[in-house]
């Protein structure tokens, strides 16, 4: 059942311990959503695609390294060969018409193969450079990345760090009103606080419930101002207890 009288003293004092309460809440509400918290996820959750594409980066750079080692080797395989066959062409030492013939299409052949190769290599050499290029700039940038991930660290470890000192001290505060209050006036609050969205006390503000903003009708009013001084008084639509002060309109 709830408790129906308390010391007008203690009445005000229910406001000074929801205010301690409602300060708990909202601090418990800018915990769950500080900004430092979405900056740290977006850098970590930046970090891990940076690290696959670095990855995969690392990865084409080496197959174009080993494709342009293989190309060089083709290269040099051609040209020595066709070094090779343009020396015999030119030693003298064939005298067979057809041979000759022969061996400078050979030649020829070689050297237009050569020239494919090499235009093939230049292209694969720019890819490299591409591929390089963009492995650098992915790795700068994790860098810089690595840099505001200590700096958003420390961001949230200071800003959870003040948080954690205010709800201490609003902790203690609440403690202290909480310890001086009746036991079962105490109970009462934290019951109809805990089925009114946090809020267990509200000021009679002119007439007006302070938690839910309603108007008090006038046979309410008139009630209420009837009421002795100890009387828990609660508001006929939210249920919360109102408490009586210079302000109440009364």
């Amino acid at each position: 059942m709830l408790f129906r009288s308390a010391d007008p003293f203690a009445q005000l004092r229910l406001l000074d311990l929801q205010e301690a309460d409602s300060h708990l809440d909202q601090i418990a509400h800018r915990r769950a959503n500080l900004s430092e918290v979405v900056r740290l996820r977006d850098i970590e959750q930046g970090l891990l695609r940076l690290r696959t594409l670095i990855v995969a980066g690392e990865t084409e750079v080496s197959d174009r390294e080993r494709g342009v080692r293989k190309m060089e080797v083709d290269v040099d395989q051609v040209r020595m060969r066709a070094d090779k066959d343009q020396q015999l062409l030119d030693s003298g030492s064939i005298s067979n018409p057809k041979q000759l013939e022969d061996l400078a299409h050979e030649v020829a052949s070689l050297k237009r193969r050569q020239e494919a190769l090499e235009d093939d290599e230049l292209v694969m050499l720019e890819e490299l450079e591409e591929a390089r290029a963009s492995l650098l700039a992915l790795q700068a940038e994790r860098a810089t990345l690595d840099v505001e991930l200590v700096d958003a660290r420390e961001d949230l470890a200071r800003v959870e760090k003040a948080l954690e000192d205010e709800q201490a001290d609003v902790q203690r505060q609440r403690d202290h009103v909480a310890s001086e209050m009746p036991a079962d006036l105490l109970r009462a609050y934290e019951k109809i606080r805990a089925e009114s969205g946090g809020v267990g006390a509200a000021m009679l503000q002119h007439g007006r419930c302070g938690g839910c903003r309603l108007q008090i009708n006038p046979s309410e009013l008139a009630r209420i101002k009837a009421a002795p001084a100890t009387e828990v008084l609660r508001c006929e639509e939210c249920r919360r207890i109102m408490v009586r002060t210079g302000e109440s309109g009364l």
